[in-house]
């Protein structure tokens, strides 16, 4: 157990557990990693510059349906324990990924109004390579849910708060989509981190 400033802690990592899924793509998940999580929660709804997005889709420009963050390479991340977090992933996946992880995304769902729709992070490197992107999830509880790229497979669903950890891995965000979608059930505010190495996106 590793101790954080704001009483936030992180668990040990050799306890994730790998679900191989099909054309070389595969999970971790590590549930309860981030101790402290509602603490952290907190830190990051008031400390990050939350931006509102707008997209153009079909011949009408919307808004993207939560509020969002960047942290490129060498822009100081906005709480400690994110530091801390991406130097332990580090640690644990650089052997495999062959490289650090050296951004960090966050997205804000405000309410379950707010989502993600169907895909993978095929922009740049994603699209030909085999890459991770690793999320922490902080706040109420969503389902991710997981599904062969174009649909017709089996969809997985994984609930995601309260400190959990996902890594998708290998072919996932070339041959998998993921998504978080809407839900009518009263559900309070999630904060989804994602660290991601160079050039995936």
């Amino acid at each position: 157990m590793l101790d954080l400033s704001d009483d936030v802690t992180l668990g040990d990592l050799s306890t994730t557990k790998r679900t191989l899924l099909s054309d070389g793509a595969w999970l971790d998940v590590r549930p309860g990693w981030v101790g402290g999580a509602a603490t952290l929660f907190e830190r990051l709804a008031d400390a990050v510059s939350w931006r509102a997005e707008q997209r153009p889709m079909y011949d009408r420009v919307v808004a993207v349906p939560r509020l969002l963050a960047f942290y490129g390479e060498g822009r100081a991340l906005p709480h400690p324990a994110l530091d801390q977090a991406k130097t332990a992933l580090d640690r644990r996946y650089r052997a495999e990924l062959c490289e650090p992880f050296r951004t960090a995304g966050l997205c804000l769902y405000r309410d379950g109004h707010d989502s993600v729709a169907w895909h993978g992070d095929r922009i740049g490197r994603g699209n030909s390579e085999d890459t991770m992107v690793a999320i922490i999830s902080l706040g109420e509880p969503r389902a991710l849910l997981l599904r062969p790229r174009g649909g017709g497979g089996t969809v997985l669903r994984h609930m995601l708060g309260h400190g959990d950890l996902i890594v998708m891995g290998g072919s996932c965000q070339r041959t998998w989509e993921h998504a978080v979608p809407k839900t009518a059930k009263p559900v309070g505010p999630r904060i989804s981190v994602q660290f991601r190495p160079r050039g995936v996106g």
